[in-house]
């Protein structure tokens, strides 16, 4: 298994359980027959560069983005050199608007995950150009429980969640000892419809400010 820091103690019992091991057979199968996104070696970079005690938000996406070059294991993120997305480019927008910050020349989230924000998607792999399409392979499973090991197990974590997908997953946090700030998705589907003027990133940093935590840098331009 891929080290992934003070993370390791926390997942094994997961990694162990006989669900995640037939993930693991799954994946094999469809990373030896078909292509799938993200590379195998950048499934859990959202634990590997977010440790857990350094973890302030959890802002959940759905699955990785399924073209070619997206996906690199941080939800709503696309590697350098990569176009941005409609969705990525609207929450963008709702940065500017929100708390300012410049617009990024490229897509790419690792300094937000660096700054505390675990970018975890609800399913951390998909095959090219067919969304959701592991979405049954038991990921639910495994996602799910991270949520619920982050509620229990931490205090004043902000939860960020975006579309029908991501509201689904309330009922796994503690709302007594957690911040949920939740909208529409940033999908130009549904961005006009709760999205824009959310404020997600000054409400979040207002919460973690009321609990004298630092709050999250989300200026990608510096």
């Amino acid at each position: 298994m891929i080290d992934l820091g003070d993370w390791n103690e926390r997942l094994a019992p997961l990694f162990s359980d006989e669900r995640y091991l037939a993930i693991r057979r799954f994946l094999i199968e469809e990373y030896r027959n078909h292509t799938v996104y993200p590379d195998m070696y950048d499934l859990y970079n959202c634990f590997k560069y977010t440790p857990f005690e350094k973890l302030r938000v959890v802002l959940l996406g759905q699955d990785p983005y399924h073209n070619v070059g997206q996906a690199h294991g941080l939800c709503f993120s696309v590697q350098d050199g990569i176009q941005k997305p409609p969705s990525l480019e609207n929450i963008f927008k709702e940065l500017r608007s929100d708390i300012g910050c410049n617009t990024p020349q490229n897509g790419n989230l690792t300094k937000w995950a660096h700054e505390g924000v675990l970018l975890l998607n609800t399913s951390l792999s998909v095959r090219e150009h067919q969304a959701n399409s592991h979405s049954k392979c038991g990921w639910a499973w495994f996602t799910d429980s991270v949520i619920r090991l982050i509620s229990e197990q931490k205090e004043h974590v902000v939860f960020i969640l975006w579309g029908g997908n991501a509201r689904s997953k309330k009922a796994l946090i503690d709302t007594t000892k957690h911040c949920i700030i939740e909208s529409a998705h940033p999908s130009p589907l549904s961005a006009y419809n709760g999205f824009f003027g959310s404020k997600p990133f000054s409400r979040t940093n207002e919460y973690l400010l009321s609990q004298d935590l630092p709050p999250i840098d989300w200026d990608l331009t510096k």
